[in-house]
């Protein structure tokens, strides 16, 4: 009978140099001499970086699309039947779960369920809420040595309210107070012969906590790049972006300073050694990377950002340096300096650990609460404490999919 391992760690920990370790069999005894597979987004970037360059598919969906223009719920089940195509003698499934729609989570646990009853299969999570149904045991890092956990509940993140100063109050801006911020009429959109969305009707007010939801290839994507001003097929719709009718001559950048965005992906493209403070007041200028000398009144409120942020004291440091959820920490303040009218958050807590994802949560209920910024939350996954006012959900059929209001 095979043994299933869960290996819960945080995000200080070097995942990374943690499959090396279990690959090369410095964790697990019995591994080193296996054939194994990993099951993870490391490998995937991979197979994507390889389509990129070499135009060369090794990985294909079940509709024979590239890994690169399928969702991400097809590009996981894609890799991991791959995977199991190779025979591995073993599996190390890392972040199971991330960007999954409920169908395709239960999918991905099913086809890994199965697959447990032939070879042994090693969990790399950091929430505790993914790991699989049938682990057999359960470690955590601590110094780079394992210590077995024998009661789950002793992974429970306790509740502590962590950001005390109140936000900047609201300053002088270019901007004009428009309500509502986001108008789509009876909009459509067809890629093809292939129906996105049917007749969507919606509005975003100032101030409004918004997460919108829908199975992976709803047209969640869709909707984003129609409000943020990037998709042509916006201008064929009847859609007011922050008081101005799409296609009356505005331009994309019009657009763009009134929206603060923050998406888990973002971190790839911050690969500068800038400061902690000079990341956030280059929010003011929408740059990566700090060019031009900033006025008295914005570092001003970078410094409080910073206090909110408890990173006042350590503002020099490097923003590289700093654990994955609090460079996201960061970022979101980045996005939130101009106090624009709109915030979207894209999948912000994919790949957080338990900890970091209560600050981040803490942190956006704290922007609603405190603010005139209106939130426009995207997710499958449902923080526990997020406080939406109002969910607007996808609903595929055969036309595209519709919309409709549910009870947060």
């Amino acid at each position: 009978m095979n043994t299933h391992i869960a290996l819960y760690i945080s995000n200080k920990n070097d995942k990374h140099q943690l499959i090396e370790r279990i690959i090369d069999g410095q964790l697990f005894d019995g591994f080193s001499n296996l054939k194994g597979a990993v099951f993870s987004e490391i490998i995937l970037n991979q197979f994507i970086q390889e389509e990129i360059i070499h135009e060369h598919f090794d990985v294909l969906t079940d509709t024979k699309n590239s890994l690169q223009k399928s969702s991400e719920g097809e590009r996981k089940k894609a890799l991991l039947n791959h995977l199991i195509l190779q025979n591995p003698e073993y599996l190390i499934a890392d972040n199971v779960f991330g960007n999954l729609d409920t169908s395709a989570q239960a999918e991905i646990q099913q086809t890994l369920k199965q697959l447990s009853l032939k070879i042994p299969i090693i969990q790399i999570t950091n929430r505790v809420g993914d790991i699989l149904s049938f682990i057999d045991k359960i470690y955590r890092l601590q110094e780079n040595t394992l210590v077995p956990i024998n009661d789950i509940n002793f992974l429970k993140v306790e509740t502590h309210t962590l950001f005390v100063e109140s936000l900047p109050k609201n300053h002088h801006s270019t901007l004009k107070k428009i309500n509502p911020l986001v108008t789509f009429k009876n909009v459509s959109v067809n890629y093809g012969d292939r129906p996105i969305l049917n007749t969507i009707n919606w509005e975003i007010k100032s101030g409004e906590f918004w997460q919108l939801k829908g199975p992976n290839g709803s047209g969640k994507s869709t909707i984003l790049s129609m409000i943020s001003g990037d998709n042509p097929k916006a201008f064929l719709q009847d859609i007011t972006l922050f008081g101005m009718k799409k296609g009356s001559g505005e331009t994309v950048w019009d657009i763009k300073r009134h929206i603060g965005y923050f998406s888990s992906d973002m971190l790839r493209g911050f690969l500068r050694s800038d400061s902690i403070e000079n990341m956030i007041i280059s929010g003011f200028f929408d740059s990566i990377g700090l060019y031009k000398f900033p006025l008295e009144r914005q570092t001003l409120i970078a410094h409080q950002w910073l206090r909110i942020l408890n990173m006042f004291d350590i503002k020099e440091t490097n923003f590289l340096s700093l654990s994955t959820g609090h460079q996201r920490l960061v970022l979101i303040a980045r996005a939130m300096v101009k106090q624009p009218p709109l915030l979207i958050l894209d999948e912000p807590t994919n790949g957080l650990d338990d900890v970091d994802a209560q600050l981040f949560t803490q942190l956006v209920n704290k922007i609603a609460s405190e603010s005139d910024t209106a939130i426009l939350y995207v997710s499958h996954r449902q923080e526990v404490g997020l406080k939406p006012d109002f969910i607007y959900e996808l609903v595929p059929n055969e036309n595209g999919s519709i919309g409709k209001i549910v009870s947060s």
